[in-house]
């Protein structure tokens, strides 16, 4: 199964997939108890990496969202 990391507006990053690792800087392995999983991406977790819900109280703000395919080759004429 492909692994698929969701961007959430104004939430956490959203792990999918099977055979997931997250390690930290010393190579030391985070225990994964379950799957989906997310990823604190507003600083503020008590549990960081993982996502505990912090980013509502802060008020996190992000919404980047990826590029839309380019546009198709059809010729508006006039």
């Amino acid at each position: 199964m492909t692994v698929t990391i969701k961007v959430r507006q104004n939430g956490p990053y959203l792990v999918d997939g099977e055979d997931i690792k997250v390690v930290d800087w010393n190579g030391h392995e985070y225990p994964i108890t379950k799957t989906p999983f997310a990823l604190c991406r507003c600083g503020h977790s008590n549990k960081r990496p993982f996502c505990d819900g912090s980013h509502r109280a802060c008020a996190f703000e992000a919404s980047e969202a990826a590029p839309l395919p380019a546009e198709s080759t059809l010729r508006v004429t006039e």
